[in-house]
């Protein structure tokens, strides 16, 4: 099972999109500085998840919620 996530920084304008198979591991990396492309943005509240089936599947929705469309969809979630 893997899961695309989305993380909104609390102080700064900053959507991150990603996939993992563990959810809460990854989120923690992101909030504790772990993660060199997130770090300046942290700390991270979690805005969006999507469970996929397969590695495939997970892919194509965190290439889509990457893309302006799928930015600016998860910026109407948080509004």
């Amino acid at each position: 099972m893997y899961f695309v996530y989305a993380i909104k920084s609390l102080n700064r304008n900053y959507i991150y999109v990603g996939m993992t198979e563990n959810i809460l591991v990854r989120f923690h990396q992101h909030n504790n500085g772990k993660e060199k492309t997130t770090k300046p943005y942290s700390p991270f509240e979690l805005i969006f998840t999507m469970e996929c089936e397969n590695i495939v599947e997970a892919r194509k929705w965190e290439k889509f919620y990457k893309t302006s469309e799928g930015k600016r969809r998860l910026r109407n979630l948080k509004n």
